[in-house]
């Protein structure tokens, strides 16, 4: 509403007597027709003015109007408070006639009237003085939300009443806004949504129905904020919530159900990319799947945002009640957990939660507990894999793998361990600890004499998306004292598919350094021969899912012979990971691959074992030769 239109206040009147809702609409509205002796007698009655001084009060103040629905006894009263709730159009505040024969009376009215709609004010006239304020105030909580005219009253203080009464509701409305909306995406909070869940779970225990929540999440999200700044990101997020209430509209039920009250959904924003959806009157499960994969269809179309075609697919995690959960608190969490799963899984499909993700869940939690501790308690250590070159059979240099030993959990493999720090940020203390470390001990061998050409970290790529990770790494290697072409930096193709200006620029920087540049796990990622070009890298490693695939998948086969010749042609060496039979090292060599590394070759050593690995190589390039 802009600010030049007059505010709407609806208002209900509840009088058996016609000329009294006619005066109700003189006073509030604009004047009706002049009306004959005997109703203009029965005004005068009614109020204390005259039938001609009625009408005098009608020209509405300019920044508010009312809007009047009237009816003649109780109980219509009754069902026109429910009917507005169920529009979404409520009453500010409901004029009852404390007397309404035949029937149920205004006492009954404003006790069932709250019961629908706790903050509407109530009116009672009357012209009797039998109705004691006090009990009736007891019995339609809360007292200041009642109020009471004496018949007859003055036009004037119907008006006044109605206009400060509505003038209180909106101002009202505008703190619970505030309160329980998104001012964004105009959808519920997180706290209006489990106010809703809660009522739902209610509801549906008492009729003994089924609903359920939908938890989505939106892939991509930080990284369109990071890269077209936080006006794109909005942008999404608004095309998002207006998507959702286009599936998700009420009356739109996914199995066409002709029962046109059953609602489909009722969509929130809990808060940065997280959406939920509560889906009431199940018949079964498998409504909820359909009506999410109908939003995961829908929120997998592009957005066209300014001049940008945009991608932010959602993960979605689904849990029921009364299956999964009986509280509302519970319920989010269950579908936060398959959430994450969804996320986790190859196909991103949404996940339905069962009891498996909750024990994955409590194992999860305890390793990033643990995690959180192990680069203080000494958990953490580096083993180091060699890597050969193919031809000459001499050490290239070795990779550095992270392990994790606690006492407790034991040895937590790298992918149980790699991807939570990644997503809750300790990678960035401890992938500096992981290369001061490998830095450190590079230099302690070479400056006893061992030959080490070059020793590779793997980078995260959250560590890479910090601005200072070029200076950080530049100040470890002024820390150490090793020089910078023994370094080799690893990073996932994915770094070539985010923020590829910035990428490139760090690329760059880093080389000014000098250390060497690596993709790692190529094959895996879904980055063109264009992206690649731009970067100025030394190596390819081929990823091992490849690799142990060479010999008996035609395709595989194509794939390592095609970026073997690329990477040749863009003077990029080439080293194949997780060679584990002599047949796959044979075919590698035949295709003119540089280098290799993997369990044939030798297992990760630890450190002490790896030092005695480098003592031993005169002796290994003699019996190699």
């Amino acid at each position: 509403m802009s600010e030049s239109e007059p505010a709407v206040i609806r208002v209900l009147i509840a009088d058996d007597e016609p000329a009294v809702l006619e005066a109700y609409r003189d006073i509030l509205c604009s004047p009706t027709a002049p009306c004959n002796a005997e109703i203009g007698d029965l005004r005068s009655r009614l109020f204390s003015a005259s039938a001609e001084s009625i009408g005098t009060v009608a020209p509405a103040i300019a920044s508010h109007q009312f809007e009047l629905t009237c009816v003649a006894d109780a109980v219509s009263a009754v069902q026109a408070v429910a009917d507005s709730i169920v529009s979404g159009l409520p009453f500010s505040l409901v004029y009852l006639d404390m007397r309404m024969p035949p029937g149920k009376d205004g006492a009954w009215a404003a006790v069932e009237i709250r019961k629908l709609d706790e903050r509407i004010d109530i009116v009672i006239s009357t012209a009797y003085s039998d109705v004691d304020p006090m009990a009736l105030s007891q019995k339609v909580l809360p007292a200041a939300k009642m109020f009471y005219v004496q018949k007859p009253f003055h036009p004037h203080e119907i008006r006044q009443l109605a206009l400060a009464i509505g003038e209180k509701r909106q101002a009202e409305d505008r703190i619970w806004r505030l309160a329980y909306y998104d001012g964004l995406t105009g959808l519920p909070n997180r706290e209006l949504f489990l106010k809703q869940l809660h009522d739902a779970i209610q509801q549906s225990t008492l009729k003994e129905q089924s609903l359920a929540v939908l938890f989505l999440d939106l892939n991509g999200f930080k990284r369109i904020n990071d890269t077209l700044g936080h006006d794109a990101g909005d942008d999404v997020l608004r095309e998002t919530a207006k998507r959702l209430n286009a599936v998700l509209r009420a009356g739109e039920h996914p199995t066409d159900s002709i029962d046109s009250n059953r609602v489909t959904g009722t969509v929130a924003r809990l808060g940065g990319d997280e959406f939920t959806v509560l889906i009431e009157y199940l018949a079964g499960p498998e409504e909820a799947i359909g009506v999410a994969q109908r939003v995961l269809e829908t929120l997998s179309q592009p957005m066209i945002i300014g001049e940008h075609k945009l991608f932010s697919i959602p993960s979605i995690g689904i849990a029921s009640f009364p299956g999964d959960a009986s509280d509302s608190a519970g319920l989010l969490k269950c579908a936060d957990m398959a959430m994450y799963f969804s996320k986790r899984s190859l196909s991103q499909e949404p996940q339905h939660f069962n009891e498996t993700m909750s024990k994955a869940a409590v194992s999860r939690l305890k390793r990033e507990n643990a995690l959180r501790e192990a680069l203080n308690n000494d958990e953490l250590s580096l083993h180091y894999q060699p890597q050969l070159h193919l031809i000459s059979n001499e050490l290239i240099g070795f990779e550095v793998l992270l392990r994790w030993h606690n006492p407790y959990l034991g040895e937590v493999a790298p992918d149980d361990f790699i991807p939570i720090a990644e997503e809750n940020g300790l990678i960035i203390p401890i992938g500096e600890w992981v290369l001061r470390t490998a830095c450190l001990q590079a230099k302690q061998w070479i400056d006893n004499g061992l030959h080490l050409d070059r020793i590779a970290v793997n980078v995260s790529i959250v560590q890479f998306a910090l601005p200072d990770f070029p200076k950080m790494v530049q100040a470890i290697l002024t820390e150490t004292g090793l020089e910078p072409e023994v370094l080799e930096l690893e990073l996932t193709e994915s770094v070539l598919m985010h923020q590829v200006d910035t990428a490139v620029h760090t690329f760059k920087q880093l080389k000014i350094i000098g250390v060497q540049l690596a993709i790692d796990d190529f094959g895996t990622g879904y980055s063109s021969l264009n992206y690649l070009k731009q970067f100025p890298i030394d190596r390819l490693k081929i990823d091992r899912s490849f690799t142990s695939a060479i010999l008996s998948d035609t395709n595989d086969q194509a794939i390592a012979d095609a970026v073997i010749a690329m990477a040749g042609r863009m003077n990029v060496q080439v080293t194949a990971e997780g060679v584990e039979s002599i047949e796959q090292l044979q075919f590698l060599r035949e295709a003119q691959c540089d280098a290799v590394q993997g369990f044939h070759i030798c297992h990760p050593m630890k450190v002490v074992d790896a030092e005695q690995y480098l003592k031993a190589l005169p002796n290994r390039r003699q019996d190699a030769a």
